[in-house]
């Protein structure tokens, strides 16, 4: 059965500029992305190559200073790009979200000298980044983190084990954070350390339930040598470091689940006007439009509260709040609308010959990155009644 062509969003852009660039976006998924979406994450294929693309037109750094290669765009309009990107394809939806994740650290803390060394190959040289915060043993409570840093001389040499990295043994950098004092969030310095380091090994990529064609591996650092040149921002300061990029990473989550969303809604959409059932469409049948009015809703809803979450953030007002709050509703709305997505093709959505199975397993890992959905809320409840006194 053929699928109709979903229309696509309608958008509301702040300037000319942003209008294009969403042009020039969906110009490049129809051409490069979307004709080999499904066949390559069933492969596990990693598109590589698509990301140099993706650099060289400047989609890898659009939220970042022009100065240095970036787009100068506001996250307002780099987190619909992202969405645009996560539709088509999660595994570069994410990997966007992921690179510029990798880059804040540099981007917001560096110093003007390693700004200018390094990140106008990060932004739209054609590198790729990771970010390595989570360990075997440290997940949700990232300050409880291991992977040590000690001081020899000039350079830092770095010991232990990263898990869940997503670009691992892909990436030509990594920012890597690493305790260089005592136990708690105070002792955690940031570095940015090459890919091609010495001493730095993945393992084999972890088996997934979905997002196949990202690699998701753990990263061995061995006595890792980098020159202090390479730490980010002062001794200790990591831990708030990481922190401000989560903020930040949180809302490129929210606007990838509702890019998956999307993609889900309008197969279903789609599939509901073109099957026929006892003698009609079965989008006629009242229990099957609620289901789809329902799932409209929810795109909607949270579309709107990750643009105000970037909004206030274009504004330089405080948003940790509302991007947790983003990050759950959309990360929920997501598996929420793929399941009923599946449900509206019936035996069809349940087999790979249609890709809203595929949107149903690629949104569940979107309720656990950066963050799972069980600690956006107590992010959010910190902020409304204040620390935990216990």
């Amino acid at each position: 059965m053929p699928e109709a062509a979903p229309q696509p969003v309608e958008r509301q852009l702040p300037t000319e500029e942003a209008r294009d660039l969403l042009a020039l976006v969906r110009d490049l998924i129809q051409r490069e992305i979307a004709p080999h979406a499904a066949a390559e994450e069933e492969t596990g294929r990693f598109p590589r190559e698509l990301f140099a693309l993706l650099s060289e037109a400047g989609l890898l750094g659009l939220p970042y200073d022009s100065a240095f290669g970036g787009g100068d765009q506001p996250y307002e309009v780099y987190l619909q790009v992202l969405e645009e990107l996560a539709a088509a394809r999660l595994t570069v939806g994410l990997g966007v979200s992921v690179h510029s994740l990798a880059c804040h650290a540099l981007a917001g803390y560096g110093s003007k000298a390693q700004q200018a060394e390094h990140l106008p190959a990060m932004l739209g040289g054609g590198l790729l980044g990771a970010y390595c915060l989570s360990e075997p043993s440290s997940g949700s409570d990232a300050a409880s983190l291991r992977t040590r840093a000690v001081r020899e001389g000039d350079d830092w040499v770095i010991t232990g084990t990263k898990a869940w990295i997503t670009h691992g043994g892909v990436a030509d950098f990594y920012t890597v954070l690493a305790r260089t004092g005592g136990e708690g969030a105070h002792g955690v310095t940031a570095f940015l350390v090459p890919g091609d380091a010495e001493g730095l090994s993945a393992a084999a990529p972890e088996k997934k339930m979905g997002m196949k064609g990202s690699p998701t591996s753990q990263l061995h650092f061995d006595g890792v040598r980098v020159p202090d040149a390479r730490r980010v921002g002062d001794e200790g300061q990591g831990f708030a470091i990481a922190l401000s990029a989560l903020d930040s990473g949180r809302l490129g989550i929210a606007a990838c689940a509702i890019g998956v969303a999307q993609a889900a809604f309008d197969a279903a959409l789609g599939y509901a006007k073109e099957r026929r059932q006892f003698g009609r469409p079965i989008a006629d049948f009242q229990g099957l439009r609620f289901m789809l009015a329902d799932m409209a809703t929810q795109i909607e809803a949270g579309r709107a509260l990750y643009l105000a979450a970037a909004r206030l953030r274009d504004a330089g007002r405080p948003f940790s709040k509302q991007a947790a709050m983003a990050k759950l509703l959309c990360t929920d709305a997501a598996m929420k609308v793929t399941t009923d997505a599946v449900q509206v093709l019936g035996g069809y959505g349940y087999t790979a010959d249609f890709p809203v199975e595929r949107f149903m397993r690629e949104a569940k890992v979107l309720q656990i990155v950066e963050g799972t959905n069980q600690i956006q809320r107590m992010v959010i409840a910190r902020h409304l009644a204040g620390p935990d006194s216990r």
